[in-house]
């Protein structure tokens, strides 16, 4: 049975929607319905259910993306199922292509530590809140960071307090006092021995990450392992990720080099040594370490939330994870599986040429200003034509505000909305945010300073 599609527009929109599914010849039968309204994104589920009386012989009804509403109810109430389109027409083909398809991002290989780096000057209670900001952004495990030199009288308090509220902890330390203090305390990972301090393995029931004896030379972590293999006890090991221009690429040549000697092992990457020591925006970078990670299999990384320009890290770990393994689960490339790590540019960010958004500006007939973008600059349109910059300045002229405060500051917000989607790549809809995925914290996420305070001392708000 051919698949019947029923369409549902504004008036605006219709004709191009109308060019766009004759374009595509598609497999399945369609209609096209203009609800009766004239620009789409004003429709909702309670106008459509009042509004449409025939559907048609749909088997299923598509409906513009920004279309708000209970589309359950609605289906159930009209008896086919209702489901939002894109959000731009455009994205149509697209979208009908299966191109777009909903992944399961709720599994992923690779385990997140992150690292509490400064602990030894938090409290107990500090320590906990910056703990429970990590977990809500995707940490698997966290790990209490030592420093040397610096007293920790409060590390195994510390340990105890995460433990019984519910974490799995690590301790990072170069002391071995504190390791043993720390795995006697509960931390269930202990970073990082080699085989002069392996003896500390024998004495916590903590698993050991173990590094090479001699940085850069894998044949030093080589007797490490044969002890513990014969003891049969649990390991992981980190062949340290070194920065760019100090052995970057010959340490990820030796990530390889032991998955290939030991493919049954446990790995771990320190991505910190990217993400904090490369001025790059850490979604990419986070990207890139990620998919080596699903590649060698490596199924823990260690990561870090120091440097200001660093402070989504773990977010970003956390959803470039869940994109690789659906990506791997799939057999396919990480592409169109998720937009999380697009945070400064769109896959299609320009939709509309110049002339179709023309041909739109000319159906106008009221004095509503319209703010579209194309790969030429920002275009601002009512019934009085349309005008073009790449600078919202020249636009002033047009606009006839000089006396209306309101519509003058909505103007402002939207034509700088829409020559920052232009400059960088990024998709403009007048009227909403522009969207920066993962690289902005939501309401969940945010940090307070507050909420990191030293040991022994007050912040007053």
């Amino acid at each position: 049975m051919t698949e019947h599609i029923l369409f549902l527009t504004g008036k605006l929109a219709e004709k191009q929607l109308r060019q766009i599914l004759a374009e595509m010849e598609p497999e399945f039968t369609y209609t096209v319905l203009e609800l009766g309204i004239k620009v789409a994104a004003l429709m909702n589920a309670d106008m459509i259910a009042r509004r449409l009386k025939n559907t048609h012989g749909a088997t299923r009804i598509i409906i513009p993306g920004r279309c708000p509403g209970d589309l359950v109810a609605l289906s159930g109430k009209i008896g086919v199922p209702v489901e939002r389109g894109p959000e731009e027409v455009k994205d149509l083909p697209l979208y009908l292509g299966g191109k777009i398809k909903a992944y399961d991002l709720g599994g992923y290989q690779t385990r997140i530590f992150a690292e509490i780096v400064e602990a030894p000057f938090l409290s107990v209670e500090a320590i906990l809140q910056r703990a429970e900001y990590y977990r809500r952004n995707g940490a698997d495990v966290i790990d209490i960071g030592c420093q040397p030199s610096v007293p920790f009288p409060h590390l195994a308090d510390a340990i105890m307090a995460l433990k019984q509220a519910g974490f799995t902890v690590s301790l990072d330390s170069l002391e071995a006092d504190d390791l043993v203090n720390g795995g006697k305390a509960g931390a269930d990972y202990l970073l990082s021995l080699n085989s002069k301090s392996l003896w500390i393995a024998d004495e916590v029931a903590s698993t050991p990450i173990i590094i090479p004896d001699e940085h850069g030379n894998l044949d030093s972590v080589e007797e490490s392992v044969r002890i513990l293999r014969e003891k049969n006890k649990p390991f992981v090991v980190d062949p340290i990720l070194d920065p760019i221009h100090f052995g970057f690429s010959e340490s990820i040549a030796r990530y390889h080099e032991f998955s290939r000697r030991h493919p049954d092992l446990e790995m771990m990457m320190g991505v910190g040594n990217l993400t904090e020591l490369t001025h790059a925006d850490t979604s990419g970078i986070n990207a890139l370490l990620l998919g080596i990670c699903s590649e060698l299999n490596i199924n823990h990384i260690l990561a870090t939330e120091v440097s200001k320009h660093a402070c989504r890290a773990i977010k970003e770990a956390d959803r470039a994870r869940r994109i690789m393994f659906a990506a791997k689960q799939h057999n396919g490339l990480p592409k169109h599986i998720s937009p999380d790590l697009m945070t400064v540019h769109d896959i299609d960010p320009f939709p509309y040429t110049v002339q179709e958004i023309a041909a739109i500006a000319a159906e106008i007939k009221d004095p509503s200003f319209r703010i579209q973008i194309s790969q030429e600059g920002i275009h601002v349109f009512n019934r009085e034509g349309m005008q073009s910059a790449q600078d919202p300045f020249e636009l002033y002229p047009y606009l006839h505000v000089e006396t209306d405060g309101g519509h003058a500051f909505y103007l402002g917000v939207e034509l700088a909305r829409a020559e920052i989607a232009w400059q960088l790549g990024k998709r403009y809809a007048q009227d909403q945010r522009l969207n920066w995925e993962c690289a902005v914290a939501s309401a969940e996420t945010r940090v307070d300073l507050h909420d990191f305070k030293p040991a022994g001392t007050t912040l007053k708000k």
